[in-house]
């Protein structure tokens, strides 16, 4: 390994609980504090996720987010307090989560993700959807066919979430999931514990991936009902027809 990524002292005490996963999980420390990960959208799911990933020690976090906080976003996004108001989540995003872990390094992008985005990823090794929206969605999932740069995808609604590693070629693309764009006629309702929780499963992923340890949710898409706690793990595959990774789109 190179002397670069040797751990200090500090870490070697922050990481201590994570370090005794090393002989029996196959967990690397050193790998993530090599790693990049590319969080795109800091909102409820982005909040949970980056929290952990950062707790966790990813040595570079990129998060993109070009929104402001609003009263609206507290019951969910808990990376901001009721003072941050009117900030730039991405900021705020920022602040907090180099305080929680100064041994990491936080850069974000608070522009649109459209059109060629290489420069704002520059150089992740994951990328964590935490949008909103099914056309931006779209842009990472181009993206990601093209460089092949994995996406952890989530979403959710209500007490309801999802989950899915995407991996193309090797796994169905977002596209071949969700084939149609739609655009909900409101706000979404949430409640706060759903992003929490889904957003910890994005992070996981990511930390399984990174240090290359645990099963993937490669061609599965996971779907966790907490109103009910039903739980449905659906097989998934490519889509020969895909407009984004199909014959015809070659």
């Amino acid at each position: 390994m190179n002397l670069e990524y040797k751990l200090n002292s500090n870490e070697s005490e922050r990481y201590k609980r994570q370090l005794l996963l090393e002989t029996d999980y196959g967990f690397s420390q050193k790998k993530l504090k090599q790693a990049t990960v590319f969080i795109a959208g800091a909102g409820g799911l982005g909040s949970s996720a980056s929290i952990y990933l950062a707790a966790a020690g990813v040595g570079r976090l990129i998060i993109a987010d070009y929104d402001l906080i609003d009263m609206s976003n507290l019951n969910r996004q808990i990376l901001y307090s009721t003072a941050a108001i009117g900030e730039l989540k991405a900021e705020s995003a920022r602040r907090r989560l180099t305080e929680l872990n100064p041994e990491i390094a936080v850069e974000i992008r608070t522009v649109k993700l459209e059109g060629d985005i290489s420069k704002l990823i520059d150089g992740a090794d994951l990328i964590i959807d935490c949008l909103d929206n099914i056309e931006t969605r779209y842009v990472l999932n181009d993206f990601s066919l093209k460089t092949r740069i994995p996406i952890v995808h989530g979403g959710i609604n209500g007490y309801a979430g999802q989950i899915s590693f995407i991996a193309p070629p090797e796994t169905a693309c977002l596209r071949c999931i969700f084939p149609d764009a739609y655009k909900a006629d409101g706000p979404i309702p949430v409640i706060g514990a759903t992003a929490g929780i889904i957003g910890s499963m994005q992070a996981m992923e990511a930390v399984k991936y990174l240090t290359e340890s645990g099963e993937l949710l490669k061609n599965k898409l996971l779907i966790i009902d907490g109103f009910t706690w039903e739980i449905a793990n659906l097989n998934l595959e490519r889509n020969p027809s895909c407009r984004a990774c199909g014959a015809s789109s070659a």
